[in-house]
């Protein structure tokens, strides 16, 4: 008996087995050093670096950093008109932050100058926040092999240079497969070579240190209403007034922005040598197939338009939904090869548009953004538009312009959504860009890619539908993407928008009253106000008579449910 019970109570409690399952392992690519770099070189350049770049030169002490560079650009920009120092001071040092930072930068350490692509350091890899960030993004400890520097250099090719002119150097495989198959016979010139028989060539330093720069980010500033905040403060500085019948800004004291007078001054008196409305969205339409709609635009017929950008755009960032989908299901290995195709459609495209004004334009059209939210930043605009104060945007141009969209009665969509989509955006299209796409066939690069840039993309994704109401990781019954141009959606809201807010509705330009037909009457109603009477005679009696045809459910003759 008391064996039969020991053997009972040694049945009845079985051990205990623990099984649990985790991801898939993530195999490393040489390519992930790329990423790495154009991400944080983005972020070189962001809003917040150029305020703490600027503010010392604007404040008198001179930079703190890049003071070479500031030394030989400061003498060479001089203004046509006078009495507007700040403001040429501005225009420098803009210039000066974007030469510093237009490059390789791989944390806060290296900002004082971008370096060249094999003089990349990423010695901050190693501990800090940097560290903890690309770790997340790379699911592998920084410190493990293989390190970002290892594979960094494996993944730059070689260029042997012209001997007597100059000498080797390291590039990143994109701008190597076209000097190797398609420029092989063109020289490879000095960077002090402008064009001249004698020194003809491809600049090595384009080669060298590539200006990692997208027009995207312009473009969804610009329809966040950026250009237009700025364009508004500067009519009512002097003293124009607006194309509606009621100006907001008519009534708006403009005596808090004595402080910026200079500045002001300048940035009027400046206005034929910047970029016009038009020179940017024929830009927009030659690199995305992006349009502007406005007033101020004027039809775009460009000569060589990208109109397959937004349906390859899309697709790839609902294949990476999907594939974002698997990979969190630890019973599936996610396939990236659809990731794949889709980026060698993205590249594809945008390579085409990498012509003409492709770097000149975003370099100049950055300047002068960063130019303005510096502007619209300064602690006077909080006298001239009064914001409310416990919304904290990241960064402080962003409450001047929610400012002046709700007084203009533009949009209710907050500026946060397209500073998102401009960000997010410009680094997305960079890795799609510079990454060679049109020879890779192995599925494990995309599918790092997407792993890498999940943040962005998911950012993207989900600013777009807040801005346009479309979301991006849907498909229509046919299988294909929304590829509806962002100004068309964005104007289409604009009526719903009105309807919503009473105050957008004050600032539109009144609707003329329809006269009343003859016959017909005003009718009081309830509530005070007052409706037109059908008049008498045989339009009554046609209205009688459609009304006995109507059917029982109360429908019209050949509606819909």
């Amino acid at each position: 008996m008391a064996v039969s019970t020991n053997l009972r109570k040694q049945a009845a409690a079985p051990a205990q087995v623990q099984v649990s399952m985790r991801r898939a392992e993530v195999d490393p690519t040489a390519d992930q050093a790329l990423w790495v770099v154009i991400r944080n070189s983005a972020e070189a350049l962001s809003f917040d670096n150029y305020a703490n770049f600027i503010e010392p030169i604007m404040c008198g002490s001179g930079p703190k950093r890049a003071k070479s560079i500031y030394t030989s650009i400061n003498p060479t920009v001089q203004l046509t008109f006078p009495d507007a120092e700040p403001y040429r001071l501005l225009k420098v040092a803009t210039e000066v932050f974007m030469m510093a930072n237009c490059g390789v930068v791989i944390g806060p350490s290296q900002q004082d100058a971008a370096t060249m692509l094999a003089n990349a350091n990423f010695g901050g890899l190693s501990s800090g926040p940097l560290a903890e960030e690309e770790q997340l993004r790379l699911l592998r400890s920084t410190t493990a092999p293989p390190l970002v520097g290892d594979q960094w250099n494996q993944y730059l090719e070689q260029v042997t240079g012209h001997p007597g002119q100059t000498a080797p150097f390291k590039t990143i495989p994109y701008l190597y497969d076209i000097i190797q198959y398609k420029l092989g016979e063109v020289p490879i010139a000095s960077p002090n070579a402008y064009g001249a028989r004698q020194c003809y060539g491809i600049l090595q330093l384009k080669l060298m240190q590539p200006c990692l720069l997208e027009l995207i980010w312009n473009y969804w500033l610009e329809e966040g209403m950026l250009v237009q905040t700025t364009n508004a403060m500067s009519w009512r500085f002097q003293n124009r007034r607006g194309p509606h019948d009621r100006d907001p800004l008519a009534l708006v004291e403009i005596d808090p922005l004595r402080g910026l007078n200079n500045l002001l001054w300048g940035w009027v008196q400046d206005e034929e040598h910047r970029l016009t409305i038009p020179r940017r969205a024929y830009e927009y339409d030659h690199e995305y197939g992006l349009q502007l709609i406005g007033k101020a635009v004027p039809a775009v017929r460009g000569a060589d338009p990208r109109s397959r950008f937004l349906e390859c755009f899309h697709t790839l960032l609902m294949l990476c939904s999907v594939f974002y989908k698997e990979d969190d299901d630890t019973t599936v290995v996610a396939d990236g090869f659809p990731v794949l195709n889709a980026l060698r459609d993205v590249h594809l495209v945008l390579t085409q548009g990498s012509h003409n004004q492709y770097g000149d334009l975003p370099w100049t059209a950055r300047q002068e953004f960063l130019m303005q939210q510096w502007i619209l930043a300064r602690p006077e605009m909080r006298e001239f538009l009064p914001r409310r104060i416990m919304v904290d945007y990241p960064e402080p141009w962003m409450d001047s312009v929610e400012t002046m969209k709700f007084l203009q009665g533009w949009t209710d969509t907050s500026i946060l959504h397209f500073r998102d989509m401009a960000i997010f955006g410009e680094k997305i299209l960079l890795s799609c860009r510079f990454g060679r796409w049109t020879d890779e066939i192995h599925p494990e690069n995309a599918a790092n890619w997407a792993r890498y840039w999940r943040p962005e993309v998911q950012g993207y994704m989900y600013a777009y539908r807040a801005a346009t109401g479309v979301d991006l990781a849907a498909m229509n019954v046919s299988g294909q993407v929304n590829s509806t141009l962002p100004a068309v959606l964005l104007q289409q809201r604009l009526p719903r928008q009105a309807q919503a807010s009473p105050a957008r509705q004050s600032v539109r330009a009144p609707t003329p009253r329809q006269p009343l037909r003859s016959g017909a009457q005003p009718r009081a109603l309830a509530d005070g106000s007052q409706r037109r009477a059908l008049p008498s005679g045989s339009s009554r009696r046609a209205t009688d008579s459609a009304r006995q045809r109507k059917p029982a459910g109360g429908r019209e003759p050949g509606t819909r449910l």
